[in-house]
């Protein structure tokens, strides 16, 4: 098995693509630079310039939130599927 993929945080992505288009140099250089995949860094600049977000807000944040968004809604209908259930056993059981 090879390494676990490393997750940077959605500030350090913007910095990244920030520093990129500032640059005007290629990928490879700046990724070298930070420490990250010139894959990675081409991935995040793609995704910054086709996002709809105004330029003071952060892409990756809105993905990253998301994320967590559609996580806790999963949460919540497992929890309302054992609350269904529960109260279905106890609907048929006499007291």
């Amino acid at each position: 098995m090879g390494k676990p993929c490393p997750k940077y945080t959605a500030e350090f992505k913007q910095q990244a693509v920030r520093l990129y288009n500032e640059r005007g140099t290629t990928y490879a250089e700046v990724a070298r630079e930070i420490g990250v995949d010139p894959s990675s860094l081409a991935d995040w600049v793609r995704r910054a310039d086709a996002s709809t977000t105004p330029p003071e807000g952060n892409p990756f944040k809105v993905a990253e939130e998301n994320r967590r968004l559609r996580r806790e809604n999963e949460r919540l209908k497992r929890e309302n599927e054992i609350l269904l259930k529960a109260s279905a056993f106890f609907a048929g059981r006499q007291l």
